[in-house]
């Protein structure tokens, strides 16, 4: 008889279904072989699927806490990590802050009386860069200009024009794969910041997996130490221009960035695997 796992899918980043970026949340008893968790991710088919245990108390984290994507396990991940806490919370498995061992260090995720969740993060480092060759014909748009964000993420962010190119984007997938370590974190400022959001963005992850996803909230801690210098202020809005889209409010703290916004529950059954 197969073991059952209770597997949910919660969109991330949005206070409504089928918006946001979905992830597969599963808690396990423990972390079962690698290959056991890449097959899971791979037949959930989302941007990440996340994995927790618990630890034992004392320590200097409450769960273990690991990330696929459908080819291949990363550093760090905002959506999922937002996804975990969130089905931690709802389901009363966890309350009050809760403390995630990952690769990326020690990361925290509190729920507010709101629905929301902030998750603390690691800012990440912006160094300027000269732009690759070939990344304008690949991404589709002139950069102004381009930053590495450090290990921990291996994104290059590029800034370009203005809202609407980043909205007009449709890059060669193909190309973007030896740009970067991990992937390509296009934005611009609003055109029109009373719509609720100071930046746009979009991510495109294909040496991960992922040609474009959804909504990435470790990105968001390149964004915010980018657009807050530039915008003047320690708290923005972003919005990840994607199809589904999806909002992530960012607070820069120095070298840690807080990342907050909504989660909702779509679909729970089981895994017979």
């Amino acid at each position: 008889m197969p073991t059952s796992h209770r597997i949910r899918i919660v969109d991330a980043f949005t206070d409504r279904p089928f918006a946001g970026n979905p992830a597969g949340v599963l808690l396990l008893d423990a972390f079962p072989d690698d290959a056991w968790l890449q097959n899971v991710a791979r037949e959930v088919n989302h941007a990440e699927t996340a994995f927790a245990h618990r630890l034992p108390e004392g320590g200097d984290a409450d769960w273990a806490l690991r990330w696929f994507t459908p080819a291949t396990e990363v550093d760090l991940c905002g959506h999922a990590t937002l996804a975990m806490a969130h089905v931690l919370h709802t389901t009363g498995t966890a309350t009050g802050l809760i403390r995630f061992a990952t690769r990326a260090g020690i990361l925290t995720a509190t729920a507010h009386e709101d629905g929301t969740l902030t998750l603390d993060f690691p800012t990440a480092p912006l160094t300027a860069t000269e732009a690759p060759e070939g990344v304008a014909e690949a991404l589709g748009a002139q950069p102004l200009a381009t930053y590495d964000t450090g290990p921990h993420l291996g994104d290059l962010l590029i800034e370009l024009a203005d809202e609407k190119t980043v909205r007009a984007l449709t890059p060669d997938h193909k190309a973007l794969v030896w740009l970067s370590e991990r992937g390509i974190i296009a934005t611009a400022a609003a055109e029109d910041p009373s719509r609720g959001y100071d930046f746009v963005s979009r991510g495109f992850f294909p040496r991960v997996g992922i040609d474009e996803d959804p909504v990435t909230g470790s990105a968001h801690t390149a964004l915010a130490p980018f657009w807050s210098e530039r915008l003047g202020r320690a708290e923005l809005t972003g919005l990840q221009a994607s199809p589904r889209t999806g909002l992530v409010r960012t607070q820069l703290r120095g070298d840690r960035t807080l990342l907050t916004g909504h989660a909702v529950t779509v679909i729970e059954g089981g895994l017979l695997a």
